[in-house]
């Protein structure tokens, strides 16, 4: 019973983090995307060359920031 407990409890965890990764690939690419799109005076602003915004939008969708998913 005890393990039936477990297993089920853990099931639910790995699910919850299954969620939680992907809202935060979707955010990730929604920042990204919004960072592609600003214009030269913006990116001045941030203080990133076009270089940077460019690597950064490249990134896979899946590549987030590990803070984002506790």
């Amino acid at each position: 019973m005890a393990q039936a407990v477990l297993t089920h409890r853990a099931a639910r965890v790995g699910r919850l983090n299954v969620f939680t990764f992907i809202a935060a690939a979707l955010e990730a690419r929604r920042q990204r995307r919004a960072l592609a799109n600003l214009d030269a005076h913006m990116r001045r602003d941030l203080g990133l060359d076009p270089d940077d915004i460019r690597r950064e939008a490249d990134r896979p969708i899946w590549d987030v920031p590990q803070s984002w998913l506790r």
